[in-house]
């Protein structure tokens, strides 16, 4: 990938046709993914008003990540990238169409919306390797960060766009239809996929799809002190401090917002998330890195504890602002390291890796979460988890001092 001659290295990654394709492509999807997500949420909610329940959408999404992650990498690294996530968006897209109609047919049950959950999460697995390890062969390495910075604010910008609109939209027209809109959000992928010039192959010889080349990935974490240290940060800090899956309990509850404030309260960590990337893009480079990630999962921490602790709407609004603005920082500086670190013919197993740390600490986070708050409420909860990620940042800071003192070379 040549180097496009830029004078400023703002919004740099965008200059690229490829990568700007995927990125409008996947800020459409992931618009419409987000609503649903949220949606999810409060539909389980209102059939069946427990934490626990809600807590359940959590494992539902993990299991089948730590099942099917490993097996989606080492496809990433023998097949088409492309073909993989066209053929992802397909199912993607099937799965939201059948869980309107049930919706619409009254027969969405908590155990149906589960399943339906799961499918969607053994997509995923598919899905997220080549679509992270796709990403260095769109843009220079020196607009590498920029790219993980745009690519930060387009998730988060989605996040803020799609449950705002998922709460307005639920209590205009209901569920079901923000069901519908999601799957028709999938084709922006799909399009963005067939406009793209690249070819989706894997550089260098492919592997093979086999448990040796799933080992293979296991043992090159393994050997990177760097990647292996992040994915444990990013899991601990994420399982316990999982506040997303209780906010309708928060909405209506403790801060009685209703609908339209509980897609406000699920969009204000994105607004802060959006900001950050912003700031990220702009400066380009990031130095003492894992002094500024270890800083970043601590704010993460101590915003959660806030949240846990207001009764106040506005209050609980910025304190998630912030939840938003530890969480981009650091996942920006996280994900940076790791491409950086990583040859392509094993980026997508170093990525599905990844993927159980990444996705299986919020979701297990969820689980917990909800369990925790079933016994003892969910304020206390969200406060007991804060505090614990906190605990998380010192106990890495002072055991795994390679983080600590990485300062952004390979």
């Amino acid at each position: 990938m040549n180097k496009i001659d830029v004078k400023s290295e703002r919004f740099a990654a965008l200059r690229y046709r490829d990568f700007r394709l995927l990125w409008i492509g996947l800020l459409i999807s992931n618009i419409g993914s987000q609503m649903q997500f949220a949606a999810i949420n409060w539909h389980i909610f209102i059939l069946t008003h427990s934490a626990v329940s809600l807590g359940l959408i959590g494992l539902s999404r993990f299991i089948p990540i730590a099942f099917f992650s490993l097996i989606g990498g080492a496809v990433a690294d023998a097949r088409n990238r492309k073909t993989i996530l066209f053929i992802t968006q397909i199912v993607l897209m099937s799965v939201s169409v059948f869980l309107a109609f049930a919706t619409l047919l009254n027969i969405a049950t908590p155990l149906i919306i589960y399943i339906i959950t799961a499918i969607s999460s053994i997509a995923i697995a598919f899905d997220s390797p080549p679509r992270q390890a796709i990403i260095p062969s769109l843009v220079h390495k020196d607009h590498l960060t920029n790219a993980m910075s745009l690519n930060s604010i387009m998730w988060r910008t989605a996040m803020i766009v799609g449950p705002t609109f998922a709460g307005i939209i639920i209590g205009q027209f209901g569920v079901a239809f923000v069901y519908f809109i999601n799957a028709v959000s999938f084709i922006g992928v799909i399009v963005a996929l067939v406009l793209m010039k690249t070819s989706g192959e894997v550089e260098g010889e492919p592997s093979k799809i086999s448990f040796k080349a799933i080992l293979e990935g296991l043992s090159f974490v393994k050997s990177k002190p760097i990647i292996w240290s992040t994915m444990i940060l990013d899991f601990f800090s994420t399982f316990f401090a999982s506040a997303t899956s209780l906010l309708p309990i928060f909405a209506v509850n403790v801060l009685n917002v209703g609908s339209k404030g509980y897609g406000l309260l699920y969009a204000a960590e994105s607004i802060g998330a959006v900001l950050s990337g912003y700031i990220l893009a702009h400066l380009g480079v990031i130095k003492n890195q894992g002094k500024t990630l270890l800083i970043a999962v601590f704010i993460y921490g101590l915003a959660t504890v806030v949240f846990g602790l207001s009764k106040m709407f506005i209050i609980s609004f910025f304190a998630l602002f912030f939840v938003g603005v530890g969480d981009s920082v650091s996942t920006i500086i996280r994900n940076t390291i790791r491409q950086l670190t990583t040859p392509d013919y094993i980026r997508g197993r170093m990525t599905s890796v990844n993927m159980i740390f990444f996705m299986g600490g919020p979701q297990l986070g969820e689980f917990e979460a909800g369990m925790l708050a079933a016994m003892i409420g969910a304020p206390l909860s969200v406060v007991v988890g804060g505090i614990a990620t906190i605990a998380v940042v010192g106990v890495v800071a002072l055991k795994i001092p390679v983080l600590r003192r990485y300062t952004g070379e390979k």
